[in-house]
């Protein structure tokens, strides 16, 4: 750590400042506090209890990608069963929607522990491209959901062919 050597002020000629101690950082520090005060207003009063991590709001992870006939959308969806689950299109958007539900018990010979959480969620996923709503196919294994959308005809690259005069 350096620290800035006292000098006596004089009218011609200003103290020295070291680079390591900004003479401003009182005002800096007041300005992130506000900044923080105007972001998060109650601060920690109302941030969630982390004990409560699992009645939070739960948004599963989701892919798209596009293949040359059709695009594959995968749900990151661990420990839910089928029958939770919901698959549909509205308009060009996929909807993912279901119920997620789970209870787990811990005994031991010391501790008894009981933890209960469920939620429903709902993911929109807006399709870059027409497809074929009458032949999606959807597959659920290992908590992962695949969802096959067939393209258009219209919606599927057509390829030119470049002619040499």
């Amino acid at each position: 750590m350096k620290l800035a050597k006292y000098h006596e002020m004089k009218k011609e000629s200003p103290a020295p400042v070291s680079r390591a101690v900004a003479p401003a950082w009182p005002l800096r520090r007041l300005r992130s506090e506000m900044d923080r005060l105007f972001e998060d207003p109650f601060g920690a009063w109302l941030a969630p209890d982390p004990e409560d991590v699992f009645t939070a709001a739960w948004i599963p992870a989701v892919s798209v990608s596009e293949g040359k006939n059709h695009l594959i959308v995968k749900a990151e969806l661990p420990g839910m069963k089928r029958d939770e689950l919901e698959v549909y299109m509205s308009g060009e958007n996929l909807i993912v929607s279901g119920e997620r539900k789970s209870e787990s018990e811990e005994k031991t010979a010391k501790t008894y522990r009981s933890e209960r959480y469920f939620g429903r969620f709902h993911r929109s996923i807006p399709l870059p491209v027409p497809v074929n709503a009458a032949n999606i196919e959807a597959h659920y294994r290992d908590g992962i959901l695949t969802i096959t959308l067939p393209k258009t005809e219209e919606a599927k690259r057509k390829h030119v062919e470049i002619r040499v005069d």
